[in-house]
Order: C-alpha cells, then structure tokens, then sequence
C-alpha cells in the first residue's frame, strides 16, 4: 500500500489531555502529524480535531479505531483530499517601506489574491487563505524582501459528503 494525505476529523467532549492522548496514538506508531487544527464544531459542547497524515490506508484506519477508544472521543472519521474542502491561512509581516517603495510587492499581493489586513509605520501584514502551496508560493515570491514574521495554520477542513455526527449524538442522547 502506498502512502496518501488522509484528513482525520475526531469529534470529541472538551476535557483536558485528550490532545496528549491523541498524540501519543501517533507516536507510538512513528506516525508525523503534518497538521493539526482543534475547534468547536458545528454541535454545541463538542470539539473537532483535523489531523493530516502522510500514511497507508491501512494504518489510517487503525488509528481512527484507536482514537475512538479514548474515553472522550466520540466519533472519529478520514478523508482523502479528493472527499473534502480545505485550506490553511497564513500571516505574513513586512516591512512597511516596502509596501510603499517597492512595486512589486503591490503586484505580488494583487496576483495572488491576498490581502493587506493592517498598516502601521513599521510594518504591513498580508492575509493568505488557500491551498498549502498557494501559500508556499506567496512566500517563496515575499521571501526576496524580508519576511519579519510568518505563520500559518493548520489545515481546516470539511467533508464533501454529509457526515452523520449531528445524527450519531442525537441517537446517543436517547440512550
């Protein structure tokens, strides 16, 4: 089997060191997170996980029936890229002279559908959402003048097809 990126969304009751736990799954399998991202979710109370992965199929789907073992967990599912919507956001910090002196850098904003989103005397910031290397495009085009700072997300991400969460949590309820 060959390794895929896989999407891993863990719906899960809020309570403190189930990050740790979760993380512990990957580690004992030497299996990197490429990325992570924890919110609320679209049902009041629980949280979501994103998790992307670089691994076969078959060890996707034996960590997803790990991670549904934690006690907190509720319903974990994955993804392939083709089954969902993502996009990370990233922040890039740069010198405010630049933005003023340097034409270039107006066009690389304008080409690339970012966006200035404050100015000061001492630096500008640009707001990039959009796919991982869209954003490693901006920067590699930015990175030139001087990047002061820079980060990015971790990939945010919805399934193409209806997930049945809102559905499983109402049937748990009636239990």
């Amino acid at each position: 089997m060959e390794n895929k990126t896989f999407t891993i969304s863990v719906y899960s009751e809020n309570n403190v060191g189930l990050l740790n736990r979760i993380s512990g799954i990957f580690l004992k399998r030497h299996i990197n997170i490429l990325s992570l991202n924890v919110s609320e979710s679209e049902i009041e109370t629980v949280s979501r996980f994103i998790i992307v992965v670089d691994t076969t199929e078959k060890w996707v789907q034996n960590i997803v029936g790990q991670l549904e073992k934690q006690i907190d967990v509720i319903k974990a599912f994955y993804h392939v890229d083709e089954e969902t919507i993502f996009l990370e956001n990233a922040l890039f910090k740069i010198e405010s002279s630049l933005l003023f002196d340097e034409r270039k850098i107006q066009n690389i904003i304008k080409e690339s559908n970012s966006e200035i989103v404050t100015v000061s005397r001492n630096f500008f910031v640009i707001s990039k959402s959009g796919k991982r290397s869209d954003i490693e495009d901006l920067y590699n085009k930015l990175k030139p003048f001087g990047i002061m700072q820079f980060v990015r997300s971790g990939r945010i991400s919805i399934s193409k097809d209806k997930m049945e969460i809102s559905a499983l949590l109402e049937e748990l309820k009636h239990k």
